[in-house]
């Protein structure tokens, strides 16, 4: 009996949402394609029936998390009640939610290190994808793309710091210095 239409891009998301998830929990070297597939309900024989290599899956799940991380911080943003949006991501991107959450957040902060000993081919796809979270992060914050780039590294970097402490109350207090310091580059 055949698939239903869709059934093979359905199958490709899931496989795609599931890498996305591990490589944000785990690095892209420390998680295997069957994990993958096992995360995704299938079994490692039909990772090539949808992609053809690993490379090709890491570029795809880069866009799929990027665009998923838009969307979070676009809601988080279109919650908020105040004029100036770009608080409101702030506060949400340099949350101990966000912090704790590996697994949903942000990828940047969790490749970011790996991805500069990546293929060609996948540096090009993470390129393209940062390039969009600064022009969304740029546009939001009303400002130029300079300082949505720098507002983003310090974003990211502060997350990075958080997420590597022991001591909660000490990754507590590098959240809040990134968020007081984040709204200050937007003020100057």
């Amino acid at each position: 009996m055949p698939y239903p239409e869709g059934h093979k891009e359905k199958v490709r998301g899931r496989i795609i949402e599931s890498a996305a998830k591990a490589f944000r929990s785990n690095g892209i070297r420390d998680i295997s394609v069957p994990a993958i597939m096992k995360g995704a309900g299938l079994t490692h024989g039909g990772f090539y029936s949808h992609f053809g290599s690993k490379e090709q899956l890491v570029s795809e799940a880069c866009s799929y998390a990027v665009s998923d991380t838009i969307a979070l911080l676009e809601k988080a943003a279109d919650n908020e009640k105040v004029d100036n949006k770009i608080h409101a991501v702030i506060d949400y991107y340099l949350s101990p939610y966000h912090r704790d959450h590996t697994e949903t957040g942000c990828i940047l902060p969790s490749l970011s290190n790996e991805i500069s000993r990546s293929s060609e081919e996948v540096r090009q796809v993470f390129t393209h994808e940062l390039d969009r979270i600064i022009d969304f992060i740029s546009k939001l914050a009303e400002t130029d793309k300079a300082t949505g780039s720098a507002l983003l590294s310090l974003l990211i970097g502060t997350l990075v710091l958080a997420r590597s402490v022991i001591d909660t109350k000490l990754s507590d207090s590098i959240l809040a210095a990134g968020r007081q310091h984040a709204r200050a580059l937007l003020n100057s």
